[in-house]
């Protein structure tokens, strides 16, 4: 079977020659691309034909036409030379690396898209990560990345949002504050902003409210460390905290986990189009959450 369908192909050179000048409607100008003499082309073209017992070309006085036969043969050529160029390209030639852009919360960031990278990496090896970290609401506003993870409860006017995590929050503290009878007497780690619910937990879990000392941060990854040294008691949001939970480093000081609507959030301008780069990014992103029962 091998050898018969050899012995119908005719020889590369011949449908170069074809093909580029069907495709420029000239020979001359079919020589200068490929490289070759107006008769090498005039030669192969001279001699598809005979081997094919078809005319290909009509000779006009200014450049050449294709025959109705050499109309049809056109396209199946340019297939096959598009199907061996981009197979040649996919498996021998490395793709470029891509850089895709994305503004991150900086306790996301460090939580849970930084232990993630190894798994990026295996996944999507020729993607790039810069990652702008976000301290405050307005740095959203600075140009320069299509996709932001946000926190939220989804609704990010004239973004289009993709649910990462689904909020649940919990009282933590280091093991050596755990043992503590009264845990509530702990000062309060609190969070500035949208993530400040400790009311909201107390009033959900029927627990007296707090009236003790208690320290301010304008992150949640540094009030975690402060959990972290034994400073008191924070309000822990998971999936954030929940490495820290696998390895001991804090401990769950209730049972009662008090679900919020908020949650983190890929975004984009609802306008704006993804490159394949950052297409590949979304849907591993939300593959990777999902399979860490994060949402």
């Amino acid at each position: 079977m091998a050898g018969r369908i050899a012995d119908a192909l005719p020889p590369l050179d011949w449908l170069r020659s074809f093909e580029a000048a069907a495709r420029l409607s000239n020979f001359t100008a079919a020589a200068a691309e490929l490289g070759l003499t107006q008769a090498a082309v005039s030669q192969h073209i001279r001699s598809l034909e005979q081997r094919l017992k078809t005319r290909l070309f009509v000779r006009l006085a200014r450049g050449v036409a294709l025959s109705p036969e050499g109309a049809a043969y056109l396209p199946h050529i340019q297939s096959a030379f598009a199907t061996i160029g981009n197979s040649t390209t996919e498996l021998f030639e490395p793709r470029a690396v891509q850089t895709v852009t994305v503004r991150v919360p900086i306790s996301f960031a460090l939580l849970v898209l930084v232990p993630a990278l190894p798994d990026l990496a295996r996944a999507l090896p020729r993607i790039q990560l810069d990652v702008v970290t976000i301290h405050r609401p307005a740095d959203y506003d600075q140009p320069g990345s299509t996709l932001d993870i946000r926190f939220g409860n989804g609704n990010f006017p004239g973004r289009e949002a993709d649910r990462l995590t689904v909020e649940r929050l919990v009282p933590v503290a280091s093991p050596a504050l755990a043992g503590n009878a009264d845990w509530t007497s702990l000062p309060l780690l609190l969070v500035a902003g949208a993530r400040e619910m400790w009311a909201e937990w107390f009033s959900a879990a029927g627990v007296p409210g707090h009236t003790g000392r208690s320290h301010r941060f304008d992150s949640f990854v540094a009030a975690m460390e402060a959990a972290k040294t034994g400073a008191g008691a924070l309000l822990g949001s998971r999936p954030l905290i929940d490495t820290a939970l696998a390895g001991k480093a804090l401990v769950a000081l209730s049972g009662f986990e008090l679900s919020s609507s908020s949650g983190h959030f890929l975004t984009r301008a609802s306008a704006a189009g993804l490159t394949q780069a950052e297409q590949d990014f979304r849907l591993w992103l939300l593959s990777r959450l999902a399979g860490i029962g994060a949402l």
